[in-house]
């Protein structure tokens, strides 16, 4: 493919970023717009007390898609993001009497279950661990890497000798009835339910086909050395030492397209010519028409009341005491459907369950005395485009919060009146039209993961990538539709004949315009 042909990514978020890398590595002339002064979107960064911490995703999994990625222009993942697998996945918590640790050793796991639970609840773990992985083995290739989520591509790949393995996956049940085969404790049913909240979803409306995420987590957690934001800088790193042109701060206002090439047009009144545009953004944006009516029918908008969860933040550098944390660790609710009725009806949690991640920590569960980055969630609706939470809503958040940390025996120095919130309406504000939902569309009903966008959208020569697209959410399946995106623009820039736009390759830079992340 010629050199010549330019391609715009919209968003540095890890879509965006394995997009740019992916095409400047292959040759192409790429530039890479992010409104914000850093890269990543979600995987951001946040100082407390002069402590650099992250802010967004904080759970590596699927290291392989990025190792195979960075392999195909010529690049050795880990010799650019040097990481250590975690043996500790997470640690649980229901009161104080107690913790429960899941290992990344399935046999070493079984026996903790076995210790915890119940021998018949261990029978069962193993049971589950083998159905997630059949789960995730039938769909990862037929679904997960293709580039548009069609049932009839996937029933046609499975063919008849693989429909009982599709059939296998339970679209048709919900998680929560599904865990119930196979863990008589309901403590493991919430345990292994939280899973569904890394897709924004709910447990008890999402199809149990989503019990393969926990086979991804058995599969291999890994710690970046530097942190997750660390990741987000060394994708822009790479993308630029291929080539690509990476600016902040370039705010862009329209997107237009057509039949024989694209512009995008930024908030300066520059405009970019190119063949082909990435837009790694949620589809809400283009949907509402924040990137111009020509682009408005490329993705729908996704309606308020099927938005996935949001959530309410806090970071914070803290000395803890009484409980021994690891890097991940949840501390859960007395009743867990009642936090999702909460937020089914738009409010907040009374007692929500809570995620920590101690982000100084590794398998290590020594006391500390110093203070320590923290990193904790709980779930919200996504109406922060509606409605924005007072004040005092957030403090008594704050409040219900640290009370179900010391219901688990864990105590922090600060008082929740001190911690500073990062909540819907903060989340609408970085990414606009979505109210916050920091998912996309929310993963319930059968049919829901079929309604993503794939990566080629309804308008010619736009290219979607992002966590509200095919394959969904989380850090490995956005830069897997980042490269998937950047995959399709090659296939199809190679069966154009084009005349190529002609322009200046290389370096990162950061001009003074507006900074609220684009993706």
């Amino acid at each position: 493919m010629k050199a010549e042909r330019h391609v715009v990514v919209v968003g540095a978020g890890v879509g965006g970023l394995m997009a740019a890398l992916i095409l400047a590595g292959s040759g192409l002339r790429v530039t890479l717009l992010e409104r914000a002064a850093t890269p990543g979107g979600k995987m951001r960064q946040r100082f407390d007390q002069g402590l650099a911490m992250d802010a967004g995703p904080t759970v590596f999994t699927l290291k392989r898609i990025f190792e195979e990625a960075f392999a195909s222009v010529g690049l050795d993942f880990d010799a650019c993001a040097p990481s250590r697998r975690a043996s500790v996945l997470a640690r649980h918590a229901w009161d104080d009497r107690g913790r429960f640790d899941l290992f990344a050793d399935l046999d070493r796991s079984a026996d903790e279950v076995a210790r915890f639970f119940s021998k018949a609840d261990a029978d069962g773990f193993r049971r589950f661990a083998a159905d997630s992985a059949r789960v995730w083995r039938t769909l990862e290739r037929s679904f997960v890497r293709a580039p548009a989520p069609r049932f009839s591509s996937l029933v046609r790949g499975a063919g008849l000798s693989g429909l009982s393995d599709l059939l296998a996956t339970r679209p048709f049940q919900t998680l929560w009835n599904a865990l119930g085969d196979y863990f008589p404790d309901p403590r493991l049913r919430q345990l292994f339910g939280r899973y569904a909240t890394y897709c924004g979803s709910s447990p008890f409306q999402c199809p149990a086909t989503l019990m393969l995420v926990a086979h991804v987590e058995q599969d291999g957690v890994w710690m970046i050395d530097g942190g997750m934001h660390r990741l987000a800088q060394t994708l822009a790193e790479q993308a630029a030492a291929k080539g690509a042109c990476v600016r902040y701060g370039a705010h862009v206002e329209r997107i237009t397209t057509s039949r024989s090439g694209a512009q995008v047009e930024l908030a300066s009144g520059e405009v970019l010519t190119a063949d082909a545009v990435i837009y790694n953004g949620d589809v809400s944006a283009l949907g509402q028409g924040l990137l111009g009516d020509a682009v408005r029918k490329a993705a729908p908008a996704t309606a308020p009341e099927k938005r996935s969860l949001s959530a309410i933040t806090w970071t914070l550098a803290a000395r803890t005491r009484d409980f021994p944390l690891v890097r991940h660790n949840v501390f859960f609710s007395q009743d867990y459907s009642s936090e999702f009725d909460a937020v089914r009806r738009g409010g907040l949690i009374d007692d929500p369950t809570v995620y920590v991640c101690a982000q100084d920590r590794g398998d290590d569960d020594d006391v500390r005395d110093s203070p320590e980055r923290l990193l904790m969630l709980v779930n919200a609706p996504a109406t922060g485009d509606r409605r924005a939470l007072s004040h005092e809503e957030l403090a008594t958040c704050a409040a219900r919060t640290m009370d179900r940390l010391t219901a688990c025996g864990l105590r922090l120095e600060n008082e929740p009146t001190a911690l500073q919130a990062t909540a819907p309406q903060d989340f609408e504000a970085l990414f606009p039209a979505t109210g916050g939902a920091l998912y996309g569309r929310a993963s319930h009903g059968w049919a829901a993961s079929f309604q993503r966008p794939g990566m080629r959208s309804k308008a010619p020569r736009l290219y979607l990538a992002g966590g509200s697209v095919h394959p969904g959410p989380g850090v490995p399946m956005a830069a897997l539709s980042g490269w998937t995106a950047a995959n399709c623009v090659m296939a199809d820039l190679a069966s154009m004949r084009l005349s190529p736009v002609m322009g200046t390759r290389g370096g990162i830079s950061t001009p003074s315009t507006r900074t609220a992340s684009t993706a």
